[in-house]
């Protein structure tokens, strides 16, 4: 364990200096939700039932929860440079622990997200969003949104390691934007068709976005939703704890054993 906290610090280090180098995705990937905040905001506010600044508070949660999904994108896209440039090859060479490597990926880029956030909570509060419950209450919801972003990028890193090509990654990757789409983070679910509903509500992002309205006290818990909304705390947290049980050890199978 002491060896894997050594080896998984310097890859964190590494994987910091890496994204410094790339200022312009960080940018772009600070910058996007702050955009569609702003559009969804204003142009989905007028055509539904909520009033603007109602459907704004509604919209700030799914945008934070829909951003930590694209864990996802950003963790296949950099496994796949990594393996598609030679870089994971030679990091395998390296007397180091081979789970080190996806583990210094996956803290770097919440603790990159977590930087993210603030500048988005400040657009938020700007045009209306506000915490509504305890200071604590809040903390833990930046947690558990910390947490999905987390696990999302074990899901990433275990893909990019398959794909092992920059443009397959990131044709891959960019699908991933349905996924909120096909759950609660932009409207509520309730008005869905029951099928759809369903699908919906079993979607791990539903879960966590009830959960961050829940603490933030920004809408209530919907009635008559499956039990991961139903429970939106403890349907996040098993979500989480089931999305890191399976591709956390595939992951570091993968990277561990390369191709074969």
């Amino acid at each position: 364990m002491s060896t894997l906290a050594h080896d998984g610090t310097a890859m964190l280090g590494r994987q910091l200096q890496r994204i410094r180098n790339s200022p312009g995705l960080l940018v772009l990937t600070q910058t996007m939700p702050i955009t569609m905040l702003l559009f969804f905001g204003y142009v989905f506010g007028s055509a539904l039932a909520m009033p603007g600044e109602e459907y704004r508070s509604f919209l700030v949660p799914g945008l934070l929860v829909a951003t930590a999904a694209n864990g996802i994108m950003t963790g296949m896209f950099q496994a796949a440079q990594d393996v598609h440039r030679g870089v994971t090859d030679r990091l395998r060479t390296l007397p180091i622990s081979r789970a080190a490597v996806p583990l210094g990926q996956s803290v770097a880029d919440v603790l990159v997200t977590a930087a993210g956030m603030v500048p988005f909570l400040l657009v938020g509060f700007a045009v209306g969003w506000r915490v509504e419950k305890s200071a604590l209450q809040a903390v833990g919801a930046i947690g558990l949104l910390l947490l999905f972003r987390f696990a999302t990028t074990w899901i990433g890193i275990f893909l990019g390691l398959l794909t092992r090509s920059e443009e397959a990654a990131g044709q891959l990757g960019g699908a991933t934007f349905i996924l909120p789409l096909l759950s609660n983070a932009y409207i509520p679910t309730e008005g869905l068709p029951g099928w759809l509903r369903i699908l919906a509500e079993w979607n791990p992002i539903s879960a966590v976005t009830t959960a961050l309205r829940y603490l933030f006290g920004n809408a209530p818990v919907p009635e008559g939703a499956v039990w991961p909304v139903a429970h939106p705390i403890a349907g996040s947290l098993m979500w989480c704890a089931v999305l890191v049980a399976v591709f956390a050890p595939l992951a570091v199978r993968r990277y561990a054993h390369g191709e074969g």
